[in-house]
């Protein structure tokens, strides 16, 4: 996820005409959803926020950054910089942010919750098209030759 730019004179990104659908890429990004999902419990130093995240999937302080960056363009995240030797900076939701992140971690809960619903849906769909133990990933249909 790289943080949003200004739209270029003359040039439509699809921002300018769906400004949402940016946002909502922002919000349910990989690293976007466990962001929001773990500044929920309460602020975090980066590096405390990266190891947390990290128990789930590993995420490169590069990454990290540039999801917090654009997050905080978004108004969902603050940045607070202490002026203090060592540095410190904490992030938290703001209002907007804890309203997308109390969104996101019901889809996550429902997605939980269902996730034996769907392992039999997609075993069904792979028995019917003949793909038995594919596990859910999609292989190309034989050729008709």
């Amino acid at each position: 996820m790289a943080v949003s730019a200004e739209v270029p004179s003359g040039r439509d990104t699809g921002e300018a005409t769906c400004p949402y659908r940016l946002v909502m890429e922002h919000v349910t990004s990989r690293w976007g959803v466990l962001v929001l999902i773990e500044l929920l419990d309460r602020p975090y130093r980066f590096s405390e926020l990266r190891r947390a995240i990290g128990q789930v999937k590993q995420v490169s302080e590069k990454m990290l950054a540039q999801t917090l960056q654009t997050l905080e363009r978004d108004g969902l995240v603050h940045r607070d910089a202490k002026p203090v030797i060592p540095p410190r900076v904490d992030y938290s939701l703001t209002d907007l942010g804890r309203e997308a992140a109390e969104q996101v971690r019901g889809l996550a809960l429902w997605t939980e919750e269902r996730m034996g619903r769907v392992l039999e849906a997609r075993e069904a769909y792979d028995t019917a098209k003949g793909r038995a133990g594919t596990t859910g990933v999609l292989q190309p249909a034989p050729s008709a030759g």
